[in-house]
């Protein structure tokens, strides 16, 4: 898969998780926010707190896991993003959540899989 098909793939699907938080009640505040070499998809403000989700747009047929895609050193990466993102923006106090949105191009159909709090992290 060629860099401009995946950068495509992957603005697509995070159009698609953002419609689907926002069809869950969800305000989007930030999108691709980076920190240094730091990134999060998506940062949503939902009925139950703060949630950094990260996106993963994949194509059929699957050849790989979500545990694979966001394993433990990429959470790690997240929660020091979120961190970032916390100390800029100076929130109120809120619960804060680490989720995933996949999103599964199949011929003409796309599933959605939400996984809330998908890994809590050690500190944040």
């Amino acid at each position: 898969m060629n860099l401009l098909r995946t950068s495509k793939l992957g603005k697509t699907g995070e159009d698609v998780a953002c419609d689907f938080l926002l069809s869950r009640g969800h305000q989007i505040l930030d999108r691709n926010w980076r920190a240094g070499h730091l990134e999060l998809d998506i940062v949503s403000e939902g009925p139950d707190g703060l949630h950094f989700v990260e996106v993963k747009a994949r194509t059929a047929p699957v050849t790989s896991t979500l545990t694979d895609q966001v394993n433990p050193v990429k959470q790690k990466r997240i929660s020091a993003a979120a961190r970032q993102y916390l100390a800029k923006h100076q929130l109120p106090p809120r619960e804060v959540f680490f989720d995933i949105v996949s999103v599964l191009f199949d011929g003409g159909e796309t599933r959605v899989r939400y996984i809330p709090q998908a890994w809590i992290p050690l500190y944040v």
